[in-house]
């Protein structure tokens, strides 16, 4: 298979006669003088491989990825230890300066074929030629960048259709009834239209923490250390929880990468037990077929918190309104991320929206018009607690923990010895207040 190959970097000439003297599968197709000229070289499907001598340092986790995208690999080459564990850490395959023209040439088949097994069959120029890959021993990554195994936390993503369906307090408060049974738990405001996870916390807080995170991630620079620093604490009477705050105004969304986020979210179930997700609603993927392949993508936060999530919880009101959105919000789910398997839950439950008996007629009704999973939990309209919570920046556990709907809320999270403890008294608590 012939690899073309672009380079970048005023000081690349050893670099291309070196490759060009191999007479190998490796062609230099053309060299560039600036990064911006190699993005451009790349998105019109002339490489599969691009080299950057002079530059590393502009190269980020979203520029990576979306070469990614379009099939194209990227090596670097840099003396730096720091440097050189950066960008290893965003996916680029690094090589020292002045490296064996052979060896720099199973560098760039090593990374064209990572690209290509990601990519699956039809990768590259077309699936008759062989696996760039094979036959070549895989390099090791250096000593430094080996790290001791560490646990892995499970990523829980809230979502529900347009119309305010409660996406935002269902996730606050699941949470912190987690942070209650002694979990670690970081919750994250990745919603890129209205972020309001702090409002709902009262904090005051303009640095955007998720946004903050998404940056150093891109650069490569994210660390347990800094996520800490990124995320700001909230305490409760019955245990703590972090937050990565959202962005402070909608006009931010560009910095919710999605290869950024990837980073975030995988750092983040490293360093806690659970990871909250309060996403946005819109599923949209459309922005997808712009011609710009390298612009980013309004909806990127909320698509791949989904892709993530070890459990999707799909949050709906539970009125006339509020059902046939979530109805269509699924089949809409199921069409754009079609391995999630979401969790139903239907929230703001009252009799003077559903009718009498409001937990049978729900059910019957999802029988008949809902798509195949059933009803997970009915959550129970508490308006007099939700305005307690938010006048007083708090959750529920804390300004109101006998409601209804807190408790509602603790049985849908809590560990399986809790609910076990409590679930007759819990459900013997919804189930009353369900029927006034």
């Amino acid at each position: 298979m012939s690899i073309p190959v672009i380079t970048v970097g005023a000081a690349e000439e050893d670099v291309v006669g070196g490759l060009e003297r191999l007479h190998g599968p490796v062609t230099v197709v053309r060299r560039c003088s600036e990064l911006a000229e190699m993005i451009a070289a790349c998105q019109s499907g002339l490489a599969l491989a691009a080299v950057v001598v002079e530059g590393c340092r502009e190269l980020t986790s979203t520029l990576v990825d979306r070469l990614a995208a379009v099939g194209v690999s990227v090596v670097a080459l840099t003396d730096d230890p720091e440097e050189a564990r950066r960008l290893q850490s965003i996916g680029v395959v690094v090589a020292v300066p002045g490296i064996d023209p052979s060896a720099l040439a199973d560098h760039i088949s090593q990374a064209v074929g990572r690209v290509a097994s990601a990519a699956g069959p039809g990768y590259g120029y077309g699936s008759g030629f062989a696996d760039p890959s094979a036959d070549l021993a895989s390099v090791a990554a250096p000593e430094a960048l080996e790290e001791p195994p560490r646990g892995q936390g499970e990523i829980i993503a809230v979502w529900g259709p347009t119309g305010a369906p409660g996406r935002t307090l269902v996730a606050v408060n699941i949470a912190a009834e987690l942070a209650a049974d002694g979990k670690s738990v970081i919750l994250v405001d990745a919603d890129s239209y209205g972020a309001s996870v702090s409002a709902v916390l009262g904090l005051l807080d303009e640095s955007a923490g998720l946004a903050q995170a998404c940056r150093l991630a891109d650069q490569g620079l994210l660390d347990d250390r800094a996520l800490e620093s990124a995320a700001a604490f909230v305490f409760t009477t019955a245990g703590a929880f972090r937050v990565l705050t959202g962005t402070t105004r909608a006009d931010r969304w560009t910095e919710l990468r999605a290869a950024a986020l990837s980073v975030v979210l995988d750092l983040a179930r490293h360093a806690a037990d659970f990871v909250v997700v309060d996403t946005g609603f819109c599923l949209e993927s459309d922005e997808e077929l712009s011609f710009d392949t390298m612009t980013p993508r309004r909806n990127a936060a909320t698509l791949r918190s989904l892709e993530m999530a070890d459990v999707v919880l799909a949050v709906g009101a539970a009125d006339p309104v509020g059902i046939p959105r979530l109805v269509r919000g699924l089949a809409e789910l199921e069409a754009t991320i079609p391995e999630a398997s979401p969790r139903i839950v239907l929230n703001k439950v009252k009799r003077s929206t559903v009718g009498h008996s409001p937990k049978r007629q729900l059910d019957e009704a999802w029988e008949r018009f809902g798509p195949g999973p059933g009803i997970d939990a009915y959550l129970p309209a508490d308006s007099a607690a939700c305005e307690l919570a938010l006048l007083t920046g708090s959750v529920l556990l804390e300004a109101a923990p006998d409601s209804p709907l807190r408790q509602a809320i603790a049985q849908l999270v809590c560990a399986p010895v809790q609910r076990n403890r409590n679930s007759f008294r819990r459900s013997t608590r919804v189930l009353r207040f369900l029927k006034r």
